[in-house]
């Protein structure tokens, strides 16, 4: 398969692997890679020679989180423009009919973390370090994070996560349920593979059924995330906070 510049493809016997790729920035989540993975997982869903994708990361971290230096916006339509591209991206991988699994090494942030936790299983590196951060830079967890992350660890655990912005270490990650294995550094992407291999006894009707599923209710956050965060946009809260975040200083927000 081709290789995208923000994107790298691999196939393992019926697995595709992706990988970001924007190591100098650490695989932030920029618009272009948000499209080229919306359409690579458009191509894989119809082809017959693969059974499951493997997400992951080039340069040792997943994925850093939002591309903050892209969110300059005209107006709120060009906001939930925005957050409606996002939403048909989260939308596809939870209901995508083969299973997505993870592969995290280095940091999973922000919209990374949103990214790691729409798929189906996550395998993290021992190393491996998750924080939202959203709130730091005046925003919602978005990407059906505030789907995803209850469904994983229950509503009081990621009431602390999104609120506090600490970071979580991974065996506090595991013992949670945010993390589902644990391996050594540089061998995410094999253990990954192995689960694939498992699943391959799976009917995969019934996989995909089961896929659909457990993504019921969904859409209907996924809307509320993109009106509440196209407002959120064009707030002086954002504007202070990627200041705050260029400046490496702490944010002055004033709620407005």
């Amino acid at each position: 398969m081709p290789t995208i510049d923000t994107l790298l493809h691999q196939r393992h016997e019926r697995t595709l692997v992706l990988s970001l790729h924007q190591p100098a920035r650490r695989n932030a989540l920029s618009a272009a890679i948000k499209h080229d993975l919306h359409q690579a997982l458009l191509d894989a869903r119809d082809d017959p020679g693969l059974d499951a994708i493997v997400l992951r990361g080039e340069g040792g971290t997943f994925c850093s989180g939002g591309d903050l230096t892209a969110m300059q916006l005209a107006d709120r339509a060009e906001g939930v423009e925005r957050m409606r591209a996002n939403a048909e991206l989260i939308r596809l991988m939870l209901e995508f009919p083969k299973p997505i699994l993870a592969a995290v090494e280095g940091w999973a942030a922000g919209a990374g973390l949103s990214l790691a936790l729409a798929c189906d299983s996550l395998i993290a590196a021992d190393d491996a370090r998750f924080k939202a951060g959203f709130g730091r830079v005046g925003l919602i967890g978005d990407l059906g994070l505030l789907h995803t992350l209850p469904a994983r660890v229950g509503v009081a655990a990621a009431r602390q996560i999104v609120l506090y912005n600490e970071p979580l270490g991974v065996d506090e990650a595991h013992r949670i349920g945010l993390v589902d294995r644990i391996v050594p550094a540089g061998t995410t992407l094999g253990a990954a593979l192995e689960r694939c291999r498992t699943l391959r006894s799976h009917a995969p009707l019934a996989l995909a059924a089961t896929k659909q599923l457990l993504a019921r209710g969904v859409t209907a956050l996924l809307e509320e995330e993109c009106q509440r965060q196209a407002d959120l946009f064009l707030s002086s809260d954002h504007a202070e906070g990627k200041r705050a975040f260029h400046d490496k200083r702490e944010p002055r927000f004033q709620g407005r």
